[in-house]
């Protein structure tokens, strides 16, 4: 069975070997990768890594800067980058040219990745975009019987429910933002639309989603944001239409970019028409306000939140020194019962990397921040390719800064991927450090398939009986039980960088909330290093062990 252990890869760039890019450059120059670098082998070497999905970053065809015969060429003024955003959607029904050997064939080479990928037994996930699109969308490539985006849009109207876009009349796009990609050839919008990050204005800035136009899903903005949901949008048909064609290519989950500017009301009726064709359809929401996690997963039938303000800022901060271990607790409490439909992940594509110099700069620091996010509850982990390889996210690839992170707007290969591939996909060429990075990932990850407490067991938090230990320091350590049946996993997590010896209070409501027989003297196995050891496990008397530097103990006792 195992837990959901989601791989997130961004397309274009894991395939791509170019050794020496250049800022700013060219697909011709720095090169690109292709749907077809997923071979067998660098597919079955991801599943060994505990993954179950591998979520295809960038795949639905959206606005670049490179022209292809057959395709509307987009204007440079509202394309981030060379590559161009993949948030920028161009046409909901094609993907990315970028990605296809054969351009003339490339959604057939999409079909076959997603064959390959489930030949694998690994489930496919893909981006849905619903908030926003790109400025020039059009579809070239969508059924006869489907009208595009806009094609009826009355657009002397800022706002009508039969629109699919938001209309300032009478007014022409301030193209400002971009002034480089408009000298002598300025980008025209007339009448100006609505900038995908709610912004009703002609004059969206460097620091917009200026490359994108709001989708208009029945809400007024104009008017105290009333509510127009009956009759049914025509937005609302058109996108659920999408998220059908992409589930009939046998796409098994979507990610479902900014769900929360969508209407929940929305989200209810679509995944519910979409799940009466596709039952097994997973979907998962990007969430930020926890105001309104319940009302998306309730309300909405979301599957799973992203928990970035939850436990991905928390832990970042107890990484980084700058809160305390304590406040995991606090983190998972204050989600009422959601705890298991949150997606984990410590790193993603709009994050900076963990090794980077923003963020903890050496990559084993989060090791124990892996080991949490993995086996706090039974919620799906995310993993952001090359974070099992140190990637550090320090180049300065074009429009995306030296930031920390890896760019999703240029055409550039990612160094410690191109070396994986180069090394046919073994990691001995790695220093030596790296190397024990990965098989803690690997182990870490293998762990949420095989380990029932895991992935299905009960949680007790042991922190508020630890809170003065005088061998436990509630700053930097963190400790908690998973049960299910007679397996039995003691978690002791260790973030700061020395060895330390530990004293854990187990209180009695843990040996009747789990049904643990108190005993003076178990046999455990550690299944981080499978070394064995003699606990105690007693109401009354600690429970005491060693922990490394920046990592952590799974204790496994059979009752």
């Amino acid at each position: 069975m195992g837990k959901i252990s989601i791989y997130q890869v961004f397309t274009r760039l894991f395939g791509n070997l170019t050794n020496h890019t250049i800022p700013n450059g060219s697909i011709k120059e720095n090169g690109v990768g292709k749907f077809s670098d997923f071979s067998t082998q660098a597919l079955q070497e991801i599943k060994a890594l505990g993954i179950t999905h591998i979520w295809y970053t960038g795949v639905i065809e959206h606005a670049t800067q490179t022209t292809y015969k057959g395709i509307l060429q987009d204007h440079p003024a509202v394309v981030k980058g060379k590559a161009g955003s993949p948030y920028a959607i161009k046409d909901y029904y094609d993907v990315d040219p970028d990605l296809a050997d054969k351009v003339a064939d490339r959604m057939q080479e999409f079909e076959q990745l997603v064959d390959r990928t489930h030949q694998q037994d690994l489930q496919v996930i893909i981006d849905f975009v619903p908030n926003h699109v790109a400025r020039q969308y059009h579809s070239d490539a969508k059924p006869t019987a489907i009208e595009d985006l806009g094609a009826t849009d009355n657009t002397s109207l800022n706002f009508s429910p039969y629109n699919n876009f938001y209309y300032l009349p009478n007014s022409q796009l301030k193209d400002t933002f971009n002034p480089s990609a408009t000298l002598g050839n300025p980008y025209i919008e007339c009448p100006a639309k609505a900038t995908g990050n709610n912004l009703f204005t002609t004059h969206p800035t460097i620091n917009d989603w200026y490359e994108t136009i709001k989708l208009n899903y029945g809400i007024n903005y104009f008017n105290g944001n009333s509510t127009h949901f009956s009759p049914t949008p025509d937005t609302w048909i058109k996108m659920k239409d999408i998220l059908l064609f992409w589930a009939s290519k046998k796409v098994d989950a979507f990610r479902c970019d900014m769900a929360e500017m969508v209407p929940v009301e929305f989200w209810h009726w679509a995944i519910t028409e979409v799940k009466k064709e596709y039952p097994a359809l997973l979907f998962i929401a990007e969430v930020y306000d926890p105001s309104q996690y319940h009302n998306y997963i309730y309300n909405g039938l979301f599957d799973y939140l992203y928990d970035k303000v939850g436990l991905y800022d928390t832990l970042k901060g107890v990484i980084r020194g700058e809160i305390p271990a304590t406040r995991i607790t606090t983190c998972w409490q204050s989600l009422n019962g959601m705890e298991n439909k949150m997606l984990n992940f410590l790193e993603n594509h709009d994050e900076q990397r963990i090794a980077s110099d923003f963020f903890a700069k050496e990559a084993r620091k989060a090791i124990p921040a892996m080991l949490v996010a993995t086996c706090l509850n039974k919620s799906p982990i995310m993993t952001y390719f090359g974070q099992e390889f140190a990637e550090r996210g320090m180049d300065a690839e074009g429009f995306s800064g030296r930031d920390g992170r890896t760019t999703i707007f240029d055409y550039w290969s990612v160094s410690t991927i191109r070396k994986w591939i180069n090394n046919n996909y073994h990691i001995s060429s790695f220093p030596t450090e790296t190397q024990a990075i990965y098989h803690s990932y690997q182990t870490i990850l293998n762990l949420s398939q095989k380990e029932a407490a895991i992935y299905q067991g009960d949680f007790f938090d042991l922190m508020y009986v630890n809170q003065d230990g005088w061998k436990f320091n509630k700053e930097r350590n963190y400790t908690f039980l998973r049960k299910y049946q007679n397996e039995v996993l003691l978690f002791v997590i260790n973030f700061d960088s020395f060895p330390i010896e530990v004293a854990i209070n187990i209180p009695s409501h843990a040996f009747d909330y789990l049904q643990i027989p108190p005993r003076d003297c178990y046999k455990a196995v550690d299944l981080l290093t499978h070394q064995a050891e003699e606990i105690s496990l007693l109401p009354y008397k600690a429970t005491t062990t060693s922990v490394n530097g920046w990592s952590g103990k799974v204790l496994k006792i059979i009752l």
